[in-house]
């Protein structure tokens, strides 16, 4: 049975994860967020993850722009070890929130990491639909406003110039990186159903309707939190100076 490298990247992804998440166990912790370590050190790493994938993810379309134009068969090395990279960092972080978290705390995560190794590893063993994969991590760009954004709530300067300022930059980065990125990713899937498999087809589409309904609900929580609630809060403080 001839070895599979793939194999071996998704390992030292898992690895160099676990790695940096005890790196970060030994840097010290703002007082604030010394009563959940777990949860900065968890944040922090995905932070990392965030960073790397959605600057290389950006850099795949930009080595190998063909990629734009046929993403299912068309992909570059460089393509096909990001997605490799990627699943190892979800293999880690399922294994550290199942160790770590009861169920009921982390079982959205865990359900949303589930769909992505399955839908990644099906990518990487077939070969196929990498150029798809990428667009998918696309969405990274905005993770990393979104894991700032809590490692800020942690440290409590959730009213300092950097949190308003981080606060729009993911708001926007929300719309452009992950709403309309799966928009486009739901179209393109509807529009080539003829050219997927009916079980690609279908472990895709679950997919996205997972991912779709996941970053609704996610991204009215955030509107909630850092806009409609301090829009309540400034009308009440000019309320309060009148009277």
């Amino acid at each position: 049975m001839e070895f599979n490298p793939d194999v071996l990247i998704v390992g030292a992804s898992f690895g160099f994860f676990n790695i940096v998440n005890k790196v970060f166990d030994r840097l010290p912790v703002p007082e604030s967020a010394l009563r959940n370590t777990w949860k900065w050190r968890n944040i922090s790493t995905s932070l990392v993850h965030s960073l790397i994938t959605g600057i290389w993810a950006v850099l795949c379309f930009y080595v190998h722009p063909e990629m734009a134009e046929d993403l299912i068969y068309t992909h570059s090395g460089f393509s096909h070890t990001l997605i490799s990279v990627s699943i190892g960092y979800f293999i880690h972080d399922f294994v550290d929130m199942i160790r770590s978290q009861k169920l009921h705390q982390s079982w959205e995560l865990l359900f949303h990491h589930s769909v992505v190794i399955t839908c990644f590893g099906m990518s990487v063993l077939l070969s196929q639909y990498i150029g798809f994969a990428v667009v998918a991590l696309l969405v990274e760009i905005n993770s990393i406003f979104l894991h700032l954004r809590q490692i800020l709530l942690m440290a409590s300067l959730s009213t300092s110039t950097l949190y308003r300022l981080n606060s729009m930059l993911n708001l926007g980065t929300y719309v452009v990186f992950r709403i309309n990125t799966l928009a486009w990713m739901t179209r393109w899937l509807v529009l080539n159903r003829d050219n997927v498999p009916l079980l690609s087809y279908t472990v895709g589409s679950l997919g996205m309707a997972v991912m779709t309904a996941m970053n609704i609900v996610l991204f009215y929580r955030l509107l909630r939190s850092d806009f409609l609630k301090s829009s309540r809060e400034g009308k009440k403080d000019s309320e309060d100076k009148e009277k």
